[in-house]
């Protein structure tokens, strides 16, 4: 899908074209936290999943880490890829598609 040019306006689409039962693989906090209030499934390319407990704190430590980035700090980013971070995000993806399909009435 193609959206129009502007701030947020996949973000958009992606909010309004997803329904309960979902799952989106983003590490998007901002989306996240709007796909978490819509009941979606969302994990991050690492294999954490978001819920409404957490989704808090992470928007919290994403805006707390913009500032001092703001503020001239040098903060780094997430470490590399591993082995063992595919592996996990395989059978988080793996769990939560077998779940989604459970609970829609699937085998």
């Amino acid at each position: 899908m193609r959206v129009t040019e502007g701030a947020d306006v996949a973000d958009d689409y992606i909010v309004e074209a997803s329904t309960l039962g979902d799952l989106c693989v983003t590490a998007d906090i901002p989306l996240v936290s709007r796909l978490v209030d819509q009941g979606l499934i969302v994990i991050d390319p690492r294999g954490d999943v978001y819920s409404a407990e957490s989704i808090g704190e992470r928007l919290s430590i994403r805006d707390f880490m913009a500032d001092l980035r703001g503020a001239g700090v040098q903060t780094g980013g997430p470490p590399a890829f591993s082995p063992q971070a595919k592996q996990r995000f395989a059978s988080t993806l793996d769990r939560e598609l077998t779940r989604a399909v459970r609970s829609a009435g699937g085998t």
